[in-house]
């Protein structure tokens, strides 16, 4: 059963028309991710995905009893603050210790739990902030550039760790991330979004797409460089006009 479904929704704010009849659906264990230029609307269809923004015309759609757990671009914490990460995770809305340190094991940071939070690193911050996402066991996690500010090894590693979590738990991801270069290595699909959907499907398919490359240049088809991955299940592929999928697979760099 479908996840999470938009249905061409669209979103006004005045005479400004953020997006336009964009429809997705997000299934059970696969990896969704949303790419497009900055101003394309990508927070925006998040924020109506998690609830937190109506849609001006069309309709979202949630499985019954659907668990979501959410990773934001950046979270502050007052530096002055003395706070562990195990009293970060069980803060109101939190957890167990010992939920939480299954957690921070999925986020593959099993030892962090008596670190304060002032003193991790990006990279670690972000795994945290994972962490506490998964304590709820969620059919499918959002994250909203979870990367940001991290360097490309640390997004990367990143991104394979949300490969081991899906394989782990389970669970559906949508990501929003703007890191063409490491992004495609870590989806089973891509949306290309700038207001309306551009064009979708996997990744060799989308950074074909003629809607892709005006608006990355025609130089992201390098992203796929890295990207090796074994598809055991077929998703629907279609870009804006109409685009026949690829058969091809882009092999690893040598």
């Amino acid at each position: 059963m479908t996840l999470i479904t938009a249905k061409t929704v669209s979103v006004s704010y005045g005479a400004n028309r953020v997006l336009r009849d964009v429809s997705l659906a997000v299934d059970p264990g696969e990896i969704v991710t949303i790419v497009g230029p900055n101003g394309s609307g990508k927070t925006t269809l998040l924020r109506l995905l998690i609830g937190a923004a109506s849609p001006s015309s069309g309709r979202i759609t949630r499985k019954p009893g659907l668990r979501i757990g959410y990773v934001p671009q950046k979270l502050h914490i007052d530096p002055t603050l003395p706070i562990t990460v195990d009293r970060f995770l069980r803060l109101p809305g939190g957890t167990t210790r010992a939920a939480g340190a299954a957690a921070l094991r999925h986020a593959g940071v099993p030892d962090l739990s008596n670190r304060q939070m002032s003193a991790l690193s990006g990279g670690q911050f972000q795994r945290v902030l994972l962490a506490r996402a998964l304590i709820n066991k969620p059919d499918l996690l959002l994250l909203d550039e979870a990367t940001q500010g991290l360097d490309q090894p640390g997004s990367a590693a990143f991104y394979q760790q949300i490969e081991e979590v899906r394989q782990a738990t389970g669970c559906a991801i949508l990501m929003i991330s703007h890191e063409l270069h490491v992004v495609m290595a870590a989806s089973d699909r891509v949306i290309c979004l700038n207001g309306h959907v551009c064009c979708q499907g996997t990744p060799e398919t989308v950074s074909a797409a003629p809607e892709y490359r005006a608006l990355f240049g025609t130089g992201t088809g390098g992203a796929l460089a890295l990207y090796r991955h074994e598809h055991d299940h077929i998703h629907d592929e279609t870009c804006a006009h109409g685009h026949a999928p690829q058969d091809t697979q882009t092999e690893a760099a040598e």
